[in-house]
């Protein structure tokens, strides 16, 4: 059996995922991927003190992969197209790599490492600034995810039968290329001119009738 130190991080890093496709992250086990590398648990443990630090790098890892995935999609593209391939990337990615997608949006301890998902947010919100302006790239970013997870979800529960998710999801990024791509004063400003102008209108039909002794 190797000692621990024949080991490194990215090697028992490469056998979790491994481990994580054939079983997904309710059945990953550190022994399990130990004995797939042929080490003693204690070499595991030495690199990932725990369960919980495996998966929140797991996590990571895919974080990182999508990220791969969605910069070659909209690598020299259009602004508009960009996110059009970034989106079928997204997708497609949720799609094929159901195990490592589950795994990066799970809920993971505080203080891991999150670099991959920052890197993966920063390109996200600096393609969507294309279309959508710096004052408001995150708000649409945020939305945009969403939508993309939604999509994601449903299409892995198949809870909708024949009414597949994807044909959907042309309607729905047209729907979001619509709010994103249009510039427009927010409704609560738009909303403050007409109530100024009652207000004062009625104020000043005090001030006549106080004035005229009425």
């Amino acid at each position: 059996m190797p000692y621990p130190s024949k080991t490194d991080r990215e090697t028992i890093l490469s056998a979790a995922v491994k481990e994580l496709v054939h079983g997904g992250i309710r059945d990953l086990s550190l022994r399990n991927i130990a004995a797939s590398l042929d080490l003693a648990p204690n070499a595991i443990y030495r690199y990932f003190p725990d369960r919980r630090a495996l998966e929140a790098t797991l996590a990571n890892e895919a974080a990182r992969q999508l990220e791969l995935a969605l910069r070659k999609a909209a690598d020299g593209c259009e602004p508009v197209t960009a996110i059009r391939e970034m989106s079928s990337a997204y997708i497609r990615f949720a799609r094929d790599n159901p195990h490592l997608y589950e795994a990066m949006m799970s809920l993971h301890a505080p203080g891991h490492d999150a670099t991959s998902h920052q890197n993966l947010w920063t390109f996200t919100v600096e393609q969507v600034q294309r279309i959508a302006g710096s004052d408001r790239a995150a708000q649409a970013s945020v939305a945009l995810w969403a939508f993309l997870h939604g999509a994601a979800t449903l299409e892995a529960a198949q809870v909708l039968g024949e009414i597949k998710p994807a044909s959907g999801l042309e309607f729905g990024f047209e729907a979001w290329l619509m709010a994103a791509s249009t510039r427009r004063e927010p409704i609560d400003a738009l909303r403050i001119k007409p109530t100024k102008k009652r207000a004062n209108k009625k104020v000043s039909a005090r001030e006549r009738s106080v004035r005229s002794g009425k």
